[in-house]
């Protein structure tokens, strides 16, 4: 029981429950329990960090891009990922204080591995048709997620999910634009953009994260939708994607790399191979092909700009 004002932990749950199923927005200084917090916690520092961590492949291609446009473009969109990460960061910044956390402790658990970001970010992007793929696949799934949040019951959420749904929009438009000058291209760079989609498909379908519990050992899934922040499971939110890009990867001469690929039209949705979900345990847990290099780029920024910290504290 609250002495002062009164009430009891249960009637401020049922409140809590009233605001957001009649559509209002929790804000940074309302009550909540700590159950919500502790999600919006996870799920936004995962995202800002995946923001992050996710401009790492494509700052890879800045002095490789084939022309100044080209060039400028995956510069200006390196900018925006870093931007939405910070962004987010500040999100959680107001969740985190009434725990004595902040930013560098969000900072601290991605460096030390106890804060994960997304599984397509620890994976290699070898070839120029990779830097077209993920802003073209993985932005692409990455607005299907994130557009599910627009109407999230936090929200500060749903308002920086207002500016970065916007941008990322131009993102993917960005990364078509390079598979499709490739698709139109050579032999050589058809089969370039084949190759990257043959070796993301995987990711691409981990990417929403397993349909239940009983796959991965853990989701967040059932907290989220049961507190509004957002609407659909990871298995509705897959088949959006396949729904939306099948068709398109198909209209280019390309195939996917999956023979059990179909549409069930009783059931209303695309059959696929599942995904290897143990190896997507691995590559979360920073042991994909790129994850050691990168969270390394970031522990060296990270020292080498402990000056400014100090210095604007």
């Amino acid at each position: 029981m609250d002495v002062a004002a009164g009430v009891s932990y249960e009637e401020k749950l049922d409140r809590f429950l009233k605001r957001i199923n009649d559509g209002e927005k929790i804000e940074a200084n309302d009550w909540m329990p700590d159950d919500y917090r502790l999600t919006l916690i996870k799920l936004i520092s995962m995202h800002g960090i995946s923001e992050i961590m996710g401009a790492l492949p494509e700052k890879e291609w800045v002095p490789k891009a084939p022309s100044l446009r080209r060039k400028l473009g995956i510069m200006a969109k390196v900018q925006d990922e870093m931007g939405h990460g910070q962004l987010l960061l500040r999100v959680v910044e107001d969740l985190l204080a009434p725990l004595g956390k902040g930013r560098e402790d969000i900072m601290n658990d991605l460096l030390n591995g106890d804060l994960k970001f997304h599984n397509v970010f620890h994976m290699e992007a070898p070839t120029w048709a990779d830097a077209g793929l993920i802003g073209w696949l993985v932005d692409g799934a990455a607005i299907i997620t994130q557009t599910n949040m627009l109407g999230a019951s936090y929200g500060p959420y749903a308002r920086a999910l207002q500016r970065i749904c916007a941008e990322e929009v131009f993102h993917a438009q960005h990364g078509e634009s390079i598979i499709l000058a490739l698709a139109e291209g050579s032999q050589e760079q058809k089969d370039m953009i084949q190759d990257a989609i043959n070796r993301w498909w995987p990711s691409l379908l981990m990417f929403f994260g397993p349909a239940s519990a009983a796959t991965t050992g853990s989701t967040k899934q059932d907290i989220t939708i049961k507190y509004k922040i957002r609407t659909k499971t990871n298995e509705q939110l897959r088949q959006d994607f396949l729904s939306k890009y099948i068709p398109r990867v198909l209209s280019l001469g390309l195939t996917i790399p999956d023979e059990t690929l179909r549409f069930d039209e009783d059931k209303q949705q695309w059959i696929y191979k599942q995904p290897d979900w143990s190896e997507f345990k691995k590559i979360i847990s920073n042991k994909g092909p790129k994850s050691e290099s990168r969270l390394q780029l970031r522990r060296t920024a990270f020292k080498e700009h402990e000056w400014v910290r100090r210095a604007l504290g």
